[in-house]
Order: C-alpha cells, then structure tokens, then sequence
C-alpha cells in the first residue's frame, strides 16, 4: 500500500515522530509497503520545505506560511492536504487528532469521503490531558478538544497506544471493531546493558529518573531520595529530562532544601546520541507517575526505552504500567503517590543484585514482545479495516 502519516509536529524536538511515528513507517517499509510523513514544521522552522530520508522512509516538512494569523493557518492546511493528495495514498494515518495535520485531515474528509483515513492517538490531548498541562490559548485548548473527538469518529480506523485509551474511546460510541489496540514499540535494543553481580564493591550507586517532569510529583521523588539515601547514603540519583514548566528547577531547590544536592547528578535534556550512555550507567530507573487521566492512557514510549536497556524498573502502578511490567518478573510495581513504597523498592532492588539481575532479563524478554516489527500486521488490520 502507499501510506501517507500525517504528523503533528517535526521530527526533531518531540517524540511522537522520533518514538512512534517514525519506527512504525520504517516497519511498514521493511514488509513492502512505501509510507511517507507529512509534517508541518511547528517547532523547528529551521527544517521547512525540506526532505530527509530516514531508513527508507522520506519525511517531508511543509513550508513556513509567508503570512501571520488565521490565514497562516489556512495555508498550512492547504500545504499539508496537498503533499498528502499529491502522494495518491491509498490511506492516510494521521497522528494526534490535532492542530494542523488534524485540521488537514478534516479537509481531506470533506472533500476525498472514499480516501480511508486512520486516526491513531498516544494520550488525551483535550481537557483532561494536555490541554489542563500546557498553556495554550483558550480558542486552542476548545479546538483541540473538539478535533480530537471530531476526528475519532470520522475516522475509518482507530489506533491507540493503550488499554486506557482504547477503553476511553469506545465510550465515545465507537465501534469497536474500528479500533485497535497498537502500544508503542521498541525499534532495536541496546547491547551494552547493566549486568549486576553479587559481589561488586563500589562508591556510588545510581537511581535514574527518566522524565518530562509533568507526569510526576517532585514531591514524592524527594520524600522518596531522602528515605533512601538515609539507609543507602552510596545512592545517587541521575535526572535525565526537562519539564514543560521549569518543573526539574523545583526538584532541584528542593534537594537543596533537603541538603540532597550533592546526590543529584542533573543532565537535563539529552540528545539521541546521550540516552544510551546514560542508561547504561544506571543500577536502577524510578518512573513514579500520579494517578491521572494523561498519565492513564499513555503509551509510556519511556519505560519500554528503559525495558529494552534491560534496567530493572521501579515504576507505579497507572496505565500502561501495569500491562508492559510484571511484578516481580520484569518490573516492580508500587502504588502511585506513595513515596515510602518507591524508596522500600528501590532500596529493595539495590540492596538486592540477584533480584536486580531476574528484572533485567525480564525488562528485556518483555520488551521484545513490543518491537515494532511484531506490531506492523496490527497496523495493516487497520489499514485494511478502514479500505473496508
């Protein structure tokens, strides 16, 4: 089949093309069928009206507008239903029910009906998930809002990276049938993975915190470092990532506070070449989340990166969580907004090297149950579907 992918964004500074849009097409292509990526280039103008081939997969950004105002906004849809239609897809996969590409897909339905569209969805984007995160403008957040569940039910087929999101969309009077249970993947995994052993002495032992900052409470990350640097003062714990609000500059006046600074390794956003070294030096990742909505129907692209570098994983208890780890085999899971259980695990795991050593392995078998190679065909179930 030809493919067209529509996406939100660029390719550069977030990760729904890095993390799923992009390992997915590259999928597609090795079992035959040729995908393209539409993207407008909203963040990284840098990248306008260019092409650049990744793995067999060309991923096209549209130009910048030459004007401000709705009227940018019109040109920017009319820029992306162009290079889709000008591609005479056999179906069109948009991803993220939003902004320009969703507005884009809209048009597309009013005025090629017969051309199949698929709608795949990560998170929540309207209230109740990034719209009560980020600031966006109030005529933004209601467009958002209603786009997201506009296009759902348009579509001819619906793919979602997880159970919550799946659960969640049927409510909406979608057939289920439409939809499509596709978790976010893995592309390869890494070889230079932790190996604990028994008898190791070292200086210092290293917790990583993988994040965004918004999923969590730096609250309960602190309450947690402190119960367990109080028991294990040889802990450290590495801070990989940024927040959307400075978040990560309260986490670091706090450790402050609670005279932890000198435990606190920040490195903050790492570039693709910097993760693997990263992971690599971790005894132990922590992925505490709250109990909300966003963090419900995630697909946590994260935790399988940190699965797939065979870490053995502390993470709580939400969403999506609960289905890729198993307690005690390939994770351990706690509670979420329980600070006192996060350190006992954690402690737990460090103080444990034979435990640590059973959840790697398991990290790992876990995750290659998710390569994308295997999740292909589900995709292909509902490109089909949708050409009915």
């Amino acid at each position: 089949m030809r493919i067209v992918m529509l996406a939100p964004f660029g390719i550069r500074p977030k990760g729904t093309l890095a993390a799923r849009m992009l390992p997915l097409a590259q999928a597609l292509t090795r079992r035959g069928h040729e995908v393209v990526i539409v993207a407008p280039p909203v963040h990284n103008p840098e990248d306008a009206a260019t092409c650049v081939v990744y793995g067999d997969v060309p991923v096209v950004h549209t130009a910048v507008p030459s004007i401000s105002g709705a009227t940018a906004v019109a040109q920017q849809t009319l820029a992306l239903l162009r290079e889709t239609l000008r591609r005479s897809p056999d179906v069109v996969h948009l991803f993220k029910p939003k902004g320009y590409s969703g507005l884009a897909a809209l048009l597309l339905r009013a005025t090629r009906p017969a051309l199949p569209l698929v709608v795949d969805t990560d998170d929540w984007e309207g209230f109740g998930g990034w719209n009560d995160l980020l600031p966006y403008p109030p005529a933004a957040k209601r467009l958002f809002a209603w786009q997201e569940r506009d296009l759902l039910r348009r579509a001819n087929a619906v793919t979602v990276a997880s159970r919550a999101l799946e659960t969640l969309i049927w409510s909406l009077g979608i057939d289920p049938d439409r939809v499509f249970y596709l978790p976010n993947g893995v592309e390869r995994l890494a070889s230079n993975i932790p190996c604990p052993m028994s008898h190791v002495s070292r200086a210092t032992w290293n917790l990583l915190l993988y994040t965004r900052f918004w999923e969590l409470d730096v609250r309960e990350v602190v309450a947690a470092l402190t119960g367990i640097t109080s028991r294990r003062p040889d802990a450290r714990l590495i801070v990989a990532g940024k927040g959307e609000r400075g978040e990560e500059q309260i986490l670091l006046r706090l450790t402050a506070r609670a005279g932890l600074s000198h435990v606190v390794d920040y490195r903050g956003w790492l570039s693709p070449d910097q993760i693997p070294a990263t992971l690599a030096s971790a005894d132990v990742a922590l992925m505490p989340m709250q109990d909300t909505l966003i963090n419900r129907t995630r697909g946590l692209a994260k935790l399988l990166e940190l699965m797939g570098a065979g870490l053995p994983i502390v993470a709580s208890r939400v969403g999506q969580a609960a289905e890729y780890l198993e307690h005690g085999v390939s994770g351990w899971l706690v509670p979420p907004g329980n600070a006192g259980a996060l350190a006992e695990a954690a402690l737990l795991l460090l103080n444990d090297a034979d435990l640590r050593q059973r959840l790697s392995v398991g990290a790992r078998q876990a995750a290659w149950r998710y390569a994308w190679g295997a999740l292909a065909p589900v995709v292909e179930q509902a490109y089909v579907r949708a050409r009915g």
